[in-house]
């Protein structure tokens, strides 16, 4: 079995505050998938670099407190890849990629356009250089599994208050749309929502510091495992870890029956 989690943290050191490195360990997973950081090597311990059992790999955004990704994995992989090779999207740390002999593990931190025009149309353009990306990962040989906030619900089904939603940046049409192309174009598999093709508000990975969203369940599903179709049809369980709150978001824990 390959237990793979995948969790934004909403910074690593508050994170860690709150129990994240304490809880770890009950997990047994080889792989946990890190975003939104907040941070920079020299802000981190080394229990925070490198937890017990584990080797941590990571991409911090050029901006300090900003953005930033990792990993923590059981086996040393073979090659790290940083960012896409675009350097406007570098600079905010937001590509990690662990190559092992015929898989990949990513973790992802898709912009948010939230905070105003320019920042939707920077995800834009990630989204643009991404789908190729995409495109070639798919077509790469090596079964992939992609962890991270997409800052995208991509149905009705995947946000409480989905008809408030429709102009804002996270479900907008276009935003949507282009998720869609993801799965159904290129071909890649949302592993949840393959598991689980009805659920509502249990599938919610975030919610709003705004009024009572978390204690009225007034959520959305942004944090996604897809996966290459070899891989995601093996998926056998997948569980949203709410018992403790680390960040705004929810860990998202999926088994995969694959062997390293």
């Amino acid at each position: 079995m390959l237990r793979v989690i995948s969790a934004n943290l909403n910074g690593i050191r508050s994170a860690v505050r709150k129990g994240f490195l304490d809880w770890i360990p009950k997990q047994n997973a080889d792989f946990i998938c890190m975003q939104e950081l907040k941070a920079q090597a020299d802000n981190l311990t080394a229990e925070m670099l490198n937890p017990e059992g584990y080797y941590g790999y990571f991409h911090y955004a050029e901006k300090k407190g900003y953005s930033g990704v990792g990993l923590y994995a059981r086996q040393q992989p073979l090659q790290v890849i940083q960012g896409l090779g675009v350097p406007e999207i570098d600079a905010e740390g937001r590509y990690l990629e662990l190559i092992y002999d015929g898989l990949s593990i990513i973790s992802l931190y898709l912009p948010s356009g939230s905070s105003g025009d320019h920042r939707q149309a920077a995800k834009y353009v990630f989204m643009e250089h991404f789908f190729t990306h995409l495109h070639e990962l798919a077509v790469s040989g090596r079964q992939v599994i992609l962890c991270g906030d997409w800052n995208i619900a991509h149905k009705e089904i995947d946000l409480k208050n989905w008809k408030g939603n429709l102009k804002n940046s996270g479900f907008l049409p276009e935003e949507r749309a282009w998720l869609t192309r993801v799965f159904d174009e290129i071909g890649w598999m949302d592993v949840y929502r393959s598991l689980y093709p009805d659920a509502t508000g249990e599938a919610y990975t975030w919610w709003s510091n705004r009024g009572q969203a978390w204690a009225n369940n007034v959520g959305w599903r942004i944090d996604y495992q897809i996966a290459t179709q070899e891989i995601g049809a093996t998926a056998k369980a997948a569980s949203i870890y709410k018992e403790e709150r680390f960040s705004d978001h929810a860990p998202l824990t999926i088994d995969y029956n694959w062997t390293l």
